[in-house]
């Protein structure tokens, strides 16, 4: 698990096949979790200076590969004593999202971006959304995606502001919405009281 706030930026050394290897102040152990951009990885080597995640093709085949260079978000993987500041996050990517719109306004950014129609019934008012593993809020549902605002605090501790319209992005929608929408699905008569204690259960 992990809660969606970036510990430290990572520096791509290399990136060959299956293997990410990875240039960071966090110095992991042998088999440790990993999130990187928002995908949890597992580290099979390290060193002095560096330490290297696989990648399934599972993971290949869902993430956007062509960010894996430069700078990469990381953030280890949240200890039980740890406090939960961010949301849960799974490090599990369910899809990319495209940059849209950007729009800065003074110290913050509105951001709009667009994700597969399959994904949008996981997109809630005021919900949790992981953004390359970052931990946000969703400000406004559209037909297609969602708005973002991004305050002057997280462009300055991720790689956001660097970002422009149309680079892919990885998406991790809110594990709630995605459990109870599964959990309720078949169901036609739903009450309140039926939600109600589906969430009691997390």
């Amino acid at each position: 698990m992990f809660t969606g706030l970036i510990r430290e930026f990572g520096e791509v050394v290399s990136y060959d096949n299956n293997t990410l290897t990875l240039k960071a102040k966090h110095k992991p152990k042998l088999g440790d979790s990993i999130a990187v951009n928002g995908a949890c990885l597992s580290v099979v080597s390290f060193n002095d200076n560096t330490f290297s995640v696989e990648l399934s093709h599972e993971s290949k085949s869902i993430i956007a590969e062509e960010n894996l260079k430069g700078r990469v978000h990381i953030e280890p993987a949240m200890r039980l004593s740890d406090r939960l500041e961010g949301h849960i996050v799974q490090g599990h990517v369910d899809c990319l999202g495209i940059i849209k719109e950007i729009k800065r306004d003074k110290n913050m950014v509105d951001m709009i971006l667009g994700i597969p129609k399959e994904f949008q019934k996981f997109i809630v008012p005021k919900g949790s959304i992981a953004v390359d593993g970052v931990s946000l809020t969703i400000n406004e549902v559209k037909d297609d995606g969602f708005r973002l605002t991004i305050i002057s605090h997280t462009l300055k501790e991720t790689l956001f502001s660097r970002y422009q319209n149309s680079r892919r992005v990885n998406i991790e929608t809110d594990m709630f919405a995605r459990y109870i929408y599964h959990m309720f699905r078949d169901k036609k008569d739903i009450g309140w009281s039926d939600i109600d204690r589906a969430m009691a259960l997390y």
